[in-house]
């Protein structure tokens, strides 16, 4: 049955044109905008998903978030429209068809290098959206769409699709403890334990560039949906002829453990590092599939009610070592939204061995000091209950709300700006933090203080997971920061102009909106206060905690000779003369601070403030004093700070000096 009709209105902008394709949650058309006739898609929501009043205020609520998600390899969300028992997402049009068609045009795999270089855009897509909390759930090929066709395709045509279905769909299903995605494609912690995040998108998206280049799924075979899912919790993807390198690449993608994969943002970079090593090598050629797969040393179980009990009693009856098991067949492309019902677990009953006297049990010591001892237990319960109750204690908020807030600090002298996002999702009971660090005018790195505090005072500091930088607890006695909650995060680099992030994983549960930003400004603002505290001495956190340079000289310099100049690092606390940020003429390498703050040598120039008695050599990090001068001073410009000038300074010759 079609969900609208040729020449059909959709609200008061659009009109039906005609029709895509279809899938499990609903159809895909193209729609004419009224308003300046551009051709746009639309893809329409099935009316069991309309007829459900939450999913409709969740769609209308996920609005902004689904238009905010803007990235040049995402498409783009224009609008959303509510129409009676009709929902549909306005989406961009994107002619070139799928990776799917591509795949079908190549009549099996691609060429390795392109379907490396194809899969780093999809990691682009993913990490931008990742970054902003938002989860694909369906990465496959079918969903990978291209601005042309694949004949005349060419670089930063990938468009990755349907976030807004994923996101929007995908709660509904959750919220029933359910599955959505593609079997083909799930990650094993999906079928597992029933839910998925960022790691399972890179798994997915592992298994396309495995599809890619191989022209088939790891685990694509005969048998049920089912079948096919558990494969990818208790088998290991059959090996493909792929160098080492790609390969282990591919292993990472798609390890069982969701800890052990790479960020989007760090395959993508890996990805692109490889390909050019794969240039000119021919497609693969389609592989048998092997004897059978490799089980995993412990398989994990599946989540009960995620497969009808036809499916898991035909996967029970089907022999499944028994045999050549035949060629892996063409990836299904079929999403499936499917809830599972709650189900009682009740414990079993203990069943005590049988004594060896004939004393009944209840006559005997121990079950009359046991009987005693429940009573007490009973007793307090009551008590207990009673202080407890709402006469004296108000009852918790219900925390079954998806809840987001962000928070941007202030640049930083050395040009640094930290942005803070926090995501609070339910199914999880978790808050994923991300932080972006970007730099101004120039490249920063090295180490960087977060704190990351608990919901309450009182409450223990949260247990923390990172990922995109390696992080470990602040050591007071190493940093000289004492700082409750704060974390070390290391290895990153900012480039100039641009900007890196890293995300967090913290096992809290605010109440409400309110709990979530106050709870986000509390570690921006602890933050802020330890990297300003004027007691603390020292060079941790340099990018943080440096207030400012002063360019130091000797009072008097002779002639000829060169002019020794020192940075002296500013911090909260004063001036640090015993650290110096750098001296020259230099004479080895630059300290990791100034690294840290300015990327290096060529972030640093001195120039003649005293109108030609100074030289300065073409490299701009030597000055040589040439003309006598009774009062004189050197500009430097270093990293940030671009406006920095010495004390003045008198020049004379060797005979006045002498003299």
């Amino acid at each position: 049955m079609q969900l609208a009709q040729t020449g059909e209105a959709l609200g008061a902008s659009y009109r039906f044109s005609g029709r895509v394709g279809s899938g499990a949650v609903g159809e895909v058309w193209t729609v004419t905008a009224a308003a300046d006739g551009r051709t746009l898609a639309a893809k329409v929501l099935r009316p069991e998903h309309a007829d459900d009043p939450s999913l409709v205020e969740r769609f209308v609520r996920e609005r902004s978030v689904l238009l905010a998600l803007q990235d040049p390899q995402i498409v783009m969300v224009r609008d959303m429209v509510v129409e009676g028992p009709r929902l549909a997402i306005i989406m961009d049009y994107v002619p070139g068809g799928s990776l799917r068609d591509a795949l079908q045009q190549e009549a099996g795999a691609l060429r390795p290098e392109d379907a490396l270089n194809v899969t780093a855009e999809v990691f682009d897509a993913l990490a931008a959206a990742h970054a902003r909390g938002v989860t694909h759930r369906d990465i496959k090929p079918d969903n990978v769409l291209l601005a042309r066709p694949w004949s005349e395709r060419g670089q930063g045509d990938v468009r990755v699709s349907d976030f807004g279905i994923a996101d929007v769909v995908g709660e509904r299903v959750r919220q029933t403890t359910g599955l959505i995605g593609t079997p083909q494609y799930m990650p094993p912690e999906l079928i597992s334990q029933g839910r998925s995040g960022p790691p399972g998108d890179v798994y997915s998206a592992g298994v396309l560039l495995y599809e890619l280049l191989a022209g088939r799924t790891p685990f694509a075979g005969p048998g049920t949906d089912f079948s096919v899912a558990y494969r990818h919790v208790s088998a290991q993807p059959p090996r493909i002829p792929v160098t080492d390198a790609v390969w282990n690449m591919l292993d990472r993608l798609l390890a069982k453990d969701p800890d052990q994969r790479p960020t989007a943002r760090e395959a993508a970079s890996t990805l692109r590092r490889l390909a050019p090593g794969l240039a000119g090598a021919a497609p693969l050629a389609r592989a048998e599939a092997p004897a059978d797969f490799d089980d995993v040393e412990r398989p994990a179980t599946v989540v009960r009610g995620a497969f009808t009990a036809a499916e898991l009693d035909a996967f029970a009856a089907a022999p499944q070592d028994d045999g050549e098991v035949p060629e892996l067949g063409e990836a299904g492309s079929a999403t499936i939204a499917r809830p599972m019902p709650r189900r009682e677990v009740r414990p079993p009953k203990a069943v005590r061995p049988p004594e060896e006297d004939t004393v009944p049990f209840w006559r005997t010591r121990k079950a009359l000091l046991l009987a005693g001892t429940a009573v007490l237990l009973l007793a307090a319960m009551v008590v207990g209950f009673i202080v407890l109750s709402p006469a004296h204690q108000a009852a918790p908020q219900a925390r079954g709300e998806r809840l987001a807030a962000q928070l941007q600090d202030t640049a930083l002298p050395t040009g640094l700006t930290v942005s803070r996002s926090a995501t609070y999702e339910p199914s999880t009971g978790e808050v994923r933090l991300t932080v972006t660090y970007a730099a101004q005018k120039a490249p920063l790195s090295g180490d960087l203080l977060e704190v990351v505090p608990a919901l309450a005072e009182t409450d223990a500091c949260p247990a923390v997971t990172w990922d995109g930088a390696s992080a470990g607890r602040n050591q007071a006695s190493i940093t000289g920061l004492d700082i409750e909650c704060g974390w070390k995060v290391s290895g990153l680099a900012i480039p100039a102009g641009g900007s890196t992030q890293v995300t967090a994983k913290v096992p809290l549960a605010p109440a409400d909106q309110q709990g979530l930003d106050a709870w986000l400004r509390a570690g921006s603002e602890a933050t802020r206060r330890a990297i300003q505290d004027p007691t603390v001495n020292g060079t941790a956190y340099p990018v943080q905690r440096l207030q400012n340079v002063e360019v130091r000289t000797p009072a008097r310099v002779v002639t000829p000779s060169p002019l020794t100049i020192t940075l002296i690092p500013v911090w909260a606390s004063g001036a640090d003369e015993l650290n110096p940020l750098y001296v020259s003429p230099a004479s080895g390498k630059p300290s990791q601070m100034f690294e840290a703050v300015s990327g290096g040598e060529k972030a640093l120039r001195f120039s003649d403030a005293c109108g030609g008695a100074l030289a300065v050599d073409s490299s701009g990090l030597t000055v040589t004093a040439l003309q006598i001068s009774p009062q004189c001073t050197v500009r430097a410009s270093v990293g940030n700070f671009t406006d920095l000038q010495s004390p003045p300074f008198s020049i004379t010759s060797r005979e006045n000096s002498v003299g």
